[in-house]
């Protein structure tokens, strides 16, 4: 059975507050036989749903994932398994996968499906038999081991049962770690405390969860977790209704932040391939079934996350603070619609359904107040430069420095485009694949998020199998089960004068033949990470926050709340980046006369191209631009 069934496990907030009365002591170190990694002491995991891809015929069909998430800097997955048939196979076939592909898994038993106190001979015994693969991790010579809850497991039977050493790190509450080694949180977002979006009066952080955990652990090693996303949207076509969201927004970058303050020894990534939840960051083309997510996560990448992550999972393995930035790129993401769309006439929860879970709510997901409607972009720069941001009729600008930099511009209906200016170089532009818009996609509400990224990454469709329910329940007969993105992005890279260093991050796709450039790169540099900065109401002017080490952004784009700073982790804040003026909105074409004179790049951002009756007055070096009325 897929992920998708999942009942959240929580911190409560009784809990967190006697835990955070405790002292955090420093965690020793713990050597794993992994030796791979620089730094074999600091570990990246990532959550793996084994139960939507029981069709999975053989190792190879893993291999894809394994590669992609060992070039990420990943360095195990944990494989979620339930009860069903197909699960000794599938995991046969990670394992021998994981082999091959110079990649580690352990088992993380979801007990959802397994019974903590009957099942523990069992759960021993399948441990047994993957104890000794080749792929399997070890803290020194103890088999890692993890699970989804089951705070009441019979410890003592499963290792007898095993009859090896175990290295046990579950997903146990904070009062349930004396009898384990060490301790996975689940909870990777904000929250009420009761597995709920936060309220004015209840917002547990997820820096409140860390200090739950460490005080508990008194110094065995805490798997911190790590999530970009949440929201879930199944009705009562499935037997598993749940609908709600946590706010995530910038959440992916202030927690990659936090981590490089906080120094876990592992950390845990959730997940690579739930798309019921919409955390997933491995690829929408990973072969798997279709459990009903196929109506949210149709047409909405996530590939940019896990470009964004490389250089904070690199940095955390080194013990920097700061990150290696060794390309210049732009990762932004949005939801499709604003908030304040109303689907109720088309949408599938509207009627009654399975609440076991207590969070089956009708129309827009519980939850839904506490997004921003904003776009999120972060910027990961060699040299510090502008970013434009023209989100519908919305253009701002931010004023980006070397390193990574977090921004959020104001939601706007329409078309998305993205550019970075040096000077007087477009260094990298482009237009999103996706449109915000006021239009229910499939009838529903949809608070999943499109991610994209410049240098735009390679399409990432659903396969077959994973539209199959995309239609299941709807009430709407415009949707099909088919992807409908184009299959490239308009990306513009602009060439530098001769001599001036520029990334070798040009690309250009075979729509825009006239636009390519190339430049030597310079090397890389290392730089502190930045502070998010938030655009408010003004477009013409760009404001900035200082860091916030210890919680992510849960309500609007004008406001930011912060937690009590973690009392272990020392932390300075970098340079605040300056306010820029937006560069100046452009004059709709008149069919060539009263164009305009263009003294300056930013002047055509972020299409960088001529209008007709444009005169181009830019001095050289700067090549003058295409007419946009040729076709591209």
């Amino acid at each position: 059975m897929g992920p998708s069934y999942k009942l959240w496990s929580f911190v409560g907030v009784a809990g967190l507050l006697v835990a955070l009365t405790q002292a955090v002591p420093h965690a020793p170190h713990h050597g794993a036989n992994l030796h791979r990694r620089a730094d074999p002491d600091r570990l990246v995991f990532c959550h793996f749903m084994i139960g939507i891809v029981g069709g999975r015929s053989g190792s190879s069909d893993y291999d894809a994932d394994m590669q992609r998430a060992n070039a990420a800097g990943i360095d195990a997955f944990a494989l979620n398994i339930g009860t069903n048939d197909y699960t000794t196979d599938q995991l046969d076939y990670a394992y021998e996968s994981a082999q091959n592909n110079g990649m580690k898994v352990f088992i993380s038993f979801d007990f959802n499906w397994f019974n903590p106190t009957t099942d523990a001979a069992k759960i021993g015994d399948l441990v047994k038999q993957y104890a000794e693969k080749g792929a399997q991790l070890k803290v020194g010579d103890k088999v890692f081991v993890s699970s989804f809850a089951g705070d009441q497991l019979d410890v003592d039977t499963v290792r007898s049962s095993a009859g090896t050493d175990l290295f046990l790190a579950p997903n146990f509450q904070p009062a349930n770690v004396d009898k384990i080694d060490g301790a996975l949180n689940w909870m990777a977002w904000p929250s009420d405390g009761n597995n709920k979006a936060p309220t004015g009066s209840n917002n547990v952080t997820v820096a409140d969860g860390d200090q739950a955990y460490l005080g508990a652990l008194r110094g065995k090693p805490y798997i911190a977790p790590v999530s970009p996303w949440f929201s879930t949207h199944f009705g009562p076509e499935v037997k598993y209704s749940k609908n709600w969201v946590f706010p995530s927004d910038l959440l992916w970058y202030q927690r990659w932040t936090d981590i490089l303050n906080l120094r876990p020894q592992y950390v845990e990534i959730i997940t690579w391939n739930d798309y019921g939840e919409s955390h997933y960051v491995g690829p929408l083309s990973s072969p798997h079934a279709d459990d009903g997510a196929s109506k949210w996560a149709n047409d909405m990448p996530h590939d940019g996350w896990l470009e964004m992550a490389k250089p904070f999972i690199s940095a955390y393995k080194a013990g920097s603070k700061s990150v290696t930035i060794d390309k210049d790129q732009i990762i932004y993401w949005y939801r499709p619609n604003p908030k304040t769309i109303d689907c109720d006439a088309t949408d599938t929860t509207m009627g009654p359904g399975d609440n076991s879970s207590g969070n089956y709510f009708n129309g827009k997901p519980n939850g839904a107040d506490t997004v921003a409607d904003s776009i999120f972009v972060v910027s990961l720069l060699q040299e510090a430069g502008t970013v434009h941001v023209t989100s519908g009729d919305n253009q701002q600008s931010f004023e980006a420095l070397a390193g990574a930099h977090a921004f959020a511009a104001d939601m706007g209906v329409g078309r998305q485009s993205f550019s970075l200016v040096r000077g007087s170089q477009t260094i990298l532009s482009g237009t999103s694949l996706k449109d915000v818009t006021n239009t229910c996609i499939c009838g529903i509400y949809n608070f999943n998020a499109f991610v994209g990224s410049l240098p735009a990454g390679a399409p990432d469709p659903l396969p077959d199998s994973g539209l199959t329910s995309l239609t299941v329940g709807l009430h709407v007969s415009t949707c099909e089960p088919k992807p409908s993105l184009a299959t490239t992005a308009e990306v513009l890279a602009k060439s530098a004068p001769t001599g001036t260093p520029s990334p070798t991050t040009i690309v250009v796709t075979a729509a825009r033949p006239n636009s390519a450039g190339s430049t030597e790169a310079s090397s890389p540099v290392t730089v502190t990470v930045a502070p998010i900065a938030v655009a408010g109401s003004d477009p013409s002017a760009v404001t900035t926050t200082t860091p916030i080490p210890n919680s992510p952004k849960t309500s609007t784009a004008s406001s930011t709340s912060t937690s009590t700073p973690i009392p272990a982790v020392e932390y300075t804040p970098p340079e605040t980046a300056a306010t820029v003026p937006a560069p100046p909105p452009q004059t709709p074409s008149n069919g060539g006369s009263g164009g305009r004179t263009i003294t300056a790049s930013s002047q055509i951002a972020p299409t960088n191209c001529l209008q007709p009756g444009d005169v181009w007055k830019v001095p050289p070096p700067a090549d003058t631009p295409d007419n946009c009325d040729v076709s591209r």
